[in-house]
């Protein structure tokens, strides 16, 4: 079974490095998806996987890398397919 969630992340996130902790992070849980930084400060991420794998991702995503401060964090379900897991642009 396959899990597809949307997860918005705030607070300070920006400048700390989430999105390449997160990249790899995704690719140690074999998760696939992607994550940017939106113009208003918070990160955007799409993760997909094995429930665990998302479960975990979702945890690690809602504490981020060591310099992160995570003040808001929002799941919700979507869909798509993603074959890995990659950095987009700011959107």
């Amino acid at each position: 079974m396959t899990v597809t969630r949307h997860l918005r992340i705030a607070g300070r996130v920006q400048g700390v490095g989430f999105r390449f902790y997160m990249e790899r992070k995704a690719r140690e849980l074999g998760v696939t998806g992607w994550v940017r930084n939106c113009r208003d400060g918070s990160v955007e991420s799409v993760v997909q996987g094995s429930p665990e794998a998302v479960d975990a991702m979702i945890a690690w995503a809602r504490r981020g890398p060591p310099s992160a401060v995570v003040s808001d964090f929002e799941v919700s379900e979507a869909t798509g397919e993603y074959a890995e897991f990659g950095v987009r642009p700011t959107g």
